[in-house]
């Protein structure tokens, strides 16, 4: 079967072909939609008297929905425009928030949470026009960044609640989550003005 777009005749994509859409109701939005949601509570019981048991059980789901949410968009072919928009963002809330509750609560260093909000803020500052015209995309360091962030704020809280000995260990792994939080962004940087001096 062919469509016509802009007088041109052009094949349809085959099925199980992604597509990207403008629409905003779909099922990978709605996790995500969740996983802000959720971060509300995670980051209250997170405070209040250090991690417990079920501040673990819901920064898990937190975590999970990040992963399900991008599964669900591929595998229903439910990519959108509002979705490629509001994940990173849900990401980079999410992680801030439980970094600021786990810094309260005493479990991680107030750097680690300085460096992680700079970094924010200058890419954002620096890149918000091109992410408006072009989305930058998602390097693989940015992935591993965020996944290493996500598993040591859990493991820091489970840490917390189950296995105090172990706090140091998974400090570590959010400190190498900083660091490669440092790099992605300076990544990000850099991809924008590559294409600012190609725009001229």
């Amino acid at each position: 079967m062919n469509r016509v777009e802009n007088g041109e005749r052009r094949p349809d994509p085959g099925p199980g072909t992604p597509t990207s859409r403008s629409d905003w109701a779909t099922i990978p939005n709605a996790v995500t939609l969740v996983r802000l949601l959720l971060l509300v509570p995670v980051c209250v019981l997170l405070v209040r008297g250090g991690p417990d048991p079920l501040a673990v059980v819901l920064l898990l789901c937190w975590a999970l929905t990040d992963w399900i949410d991008g599964f669900l968009a591929r595998r229903l072919d439910q990519v959108s425009r509002v979705g490629e928009a509001l994940d990173p963002v849900a990401d980079r809330l999410g992680l801030v928030g439980i970094c600021l509750a786990l810094a309260l609560a005493g479990l991680l260093p107030w750097a680690a949470l300085g460096v992680v909000l700079v970094v924010d803020v200058v890419v954002a500052s620096s890149t918000g026009r091109s992410a408006l015209r072009e989305s930058l995309g998602v390097s693989k360091i940015g992935k591993a960044r965020t996944a290493i962030l996500m598993i040591g704020v859990f493991l820091l809280a489970a840490a917390a609640a189950w296995a105090p000995s172990l706090i140091a260990a998974a400090q570590a792994l959010v400190w190498l989550g900083v660091a490669l939080h440092v790099v992605a962004g300076i990544g990000y940087l850099l991809t924008a003005r590559a294409r600012r001096v190609r725009r001229g």
